[in-house]
C-alpha cells in the first residue's frame, strides 16, 4: 500500500489549469532543489497525470508540494 502521492483537485484561471501534488518526504529528498523537472523526470518518480502538465514553480517552504499547470485549450474565433 502506498501513500506517496496526493493529487489536488484541478483549478483554473483564464489561461491555465492547475493542480498540486503532495509527495512523501522521502521522495521530496530526491527532487532537484534548484530547477524545475521535465515531464520524464516527474513521471520517473511515479507521478501520474494526463499529458501536457508542466512542473512550473518551486514552492521552497513546502518542497513536498509540486505545482503543475497546463494551458487551457483556446477555441479559435
Amino acid at each position: 500500500m502506498s501513500n506517496e502521492f496526493y493529487y489536488s483537485n484541478k483549478y483554473t484561471d483564464d489561461e491555465y489549469e492547475y493542480r498540486h501534488v503532495h509527495i512523501s518526504k522521502e521522495i521530496a529528498k530526491l527532487i532537484p532543489k534548484n530547477r524545475l523537472m521535465s515531464e520524464a523526470e516527474w513521471r520517473g518518480f511515479g507521478i501520474q497525470q494526463s499529458p501536457g502538465w508542466v512542473h512550473y514553480m518551486i514552492h521552497s517552504p513546502e518542497r513536498h508540494v509540486l505545482l503543475f499547470r497546463r494551458a487551457l485549450s483556446k477555441n479559435s474565433e
